[in-house]
């Protein structure tokens, strides 16, 4: 039986938010799209903000944190983040977000929720200091589930390797095709932003990080974050399924945009 259950409820560039639920916890990672729609996804998938016991964000950007104020202003959740972070996020000193935020200096940080823990580690993007997560159950009797998150990241760091390594189940950037967007319509600075080390991860990029992880014990692959412009869900997946070819009993899927995405 697993005592890990989790969900994208949306992924992509215009809003993100993950659920994760174990056997005494429930916790969201970001709430980039509105507390209405972050309460949409969560009964979609048999839960409610009422629920949430924490809230983690990775980096200050609207797509990942456009819900938190009206959802602090309603439900008050323990929300935690880098203080950077929260810097970069907060300029009204009235906000009721102030209220409710747990604030961490350093980008490795741990909370303890019940046999429950989350990890923050340090991730590569352009913003005051975006973190990945790892969330790893532990039962009484000594058994071990370990889900683990990382998006927004320009490259592939040794600090990525180490934390994603022997997750069950991962969250990837799989932003986009290298060629869309060179060809594409954004402009030149834009697409310099997205190709640089603190940008997003290209198809081919999460292609590698997969077939590393796999080759370490992950089983469980979502692909997140595709860029609507610039990548196509069956080309991210057909890249990535390709490095995963030679590896049994491996499951790998695309989060949907605007509706929950089983992870495991």
């Amino acid at each position: 039986m697993h005592n890990l259950t989790a969900y994208t409820l949306y992924s992509g560039s215009s809003g993100n938010a993950v659920y994760v639920r174990s056997s005494d916890t429930e916790i969201l990672i970001d709430a980039g799209v509105s507390a209405r729609a972050v309460e949409n996804g969560l009964r979609a998938v048999g839960s409610s903000l009422s629920n949430i016991q924490a809230i983690f964000v990775t980096h200050e950007h609207s797509d990942h944190t456009k819900g938190l104020e009206v959802i602090s202003k309603k439900h008050h959740i323990p929300t935690h983040m880098t203080d950077p972070s929260a810097r970069a996020l907060i300029r009204d000193p009235r906000a009721s977000l102030l209220g409710d935020l747990y604030l961490h200096p350093q980008t490795g940080f741990t909370v303890r929720l019940g046999n429950t823990t989350v990890h923050a580690f340090p991730t590569p993007h352009d913003s005051a200091a975006a973190v990945g997560y790892s969330v790893e159950y532990r039962s009484d009797n000594g058994e071990t589930e370990k889900f683990a998150l990382a998006t927004d990241i320009g490259h592939v760091s040794d600090v990525i390797l180490q934390e994603l390594s022997g997750a069950d189940s991962v969250v990837i950037e799989a932003n986009h095709d290298v060629e869309m967007l060179l060809s594409g319509p954004y402009p030149y600075h834009l697409k310099r932003r997205i190709l640089s080390d603190r940008g997003h991860l290209s198809n081919e990029s999460s292609a590698e990080l997969a077939a590393y992880l796999a080759r370490r014990g992950t089983k469980n692959f979502v692909l997140g974050h595709l860029s609507k412009e610039n990548n196509y869900p069956p080309t991210a997946e057909a890249v990535v399924r390709a490095a995963l070819g030679g590896f049994e009993n491996v499951t790998l899927a695309v989060a949907s945009p605007d509706e929950p995405t089983r992870i495991v």
